[in-house]
């Protein structure tokens, strides 16, 4: 099987890596497709496998002993999954998959873990990588403490919107309640405000984005720290 050569990848992170060190993972990478809902991670259990997405998106999902859960980040071709193995933790008490079906490479954990060992270069972009998702989830904590729901939907599609080819996004109203942490019937009242305001056209299974410009500003503060800061640690997102 020909190597991968890293003018061939979508992913921001494999982009970004130094030759020397893409040269030293790119043998260890294999491409796969990966189907809605396929788990990268289980709370507290190791994985086999870590994954640099080059389409779709993952979510990265904080469940509670008593069985509910919130999603607390997502990441797509920007990212990598699961952060724990990057920074050498093992684990994490975070369930992670797949909510837009896409592609990824994918290398075992041991293999990524050895050559972040070996390469102090490799070693700063995933702690890069790591202070920007932790960014994202601290934003998402603040906006589900101070903005509105409508505000919460609005971030929560641009961030969807930043990961995804053209204006169509695969998003179910079951993903919409994880994401904004509210029973489905807010997420349907939130969904018909962007619509009245002709910012987005919601179909069953869908969003389409109409006006991006204007769901920025509608979004107000709630949308743009956290691309900023990846921006600034990593390079830019698309």
């Amino acid at each position: 099987m020909p190597q991968i050569q890293q003018t061939q990848v979508r992913n921001r992170l494999l982009a970004h890596v130094s030759a020397e060190d893409f040269a030293r993972i790119a043998p260890h990478l294999e491409f796969v497709e990966l189907p809605w809902r396929h788990a990268f991670s289980q709370p507290n259990m190791l994985a086999e496998y870590s994954y640099f997405l080059e389409s779709g998106i993952g979510s990265i999902v904080a469940p509670s002993p008593e069985g509910h859960s919130a999603e607390i980040g997502i990441f797509g071709r920007e990212g990598m999954t699961p952060i724990a193995t990057a920074l050498k933790a093992d684990t994490d008490p975070f369930s992670t998959f797949m909510q837009v079906a896409g592609s990824a490479y994918r290398i075992r954990s041991a293999a990524l873990v050895a050559a972040i060992d070996e390469s102090n270069t490799l070693k700063t972009l995933m702690g890069r990588y790591a202070q920007a998702q932790a960014v994202q989830s601290a934003y998402t904590a603040l906006s589900n403490a101070v903005h509105q729901i409508d505000e919460r939907l609005a971030r929560w599609i641009l961030m969807c919107h930043d990961r995804t080819d053209g204006n169509d996004i695969s998003l179910t109203h079951e993903f919409l309640s994880i994401m904004l942490a509210v029973r489905r019937p807010s997420v349907t009242t939130a969904l018909h405000v962007l619509e009245g305001n002709l910012l987005i056209r919601a179909e069953r299974g869908l969003i389409i984005v109409r006006d991006r410009q204007a769901l920025e500003s509608f979004a107000r503060d709630a949308y743009g720290t956290p691309e900023r800061e990846y921006e600034r640690l990593i390079g830019k997102m698309n």
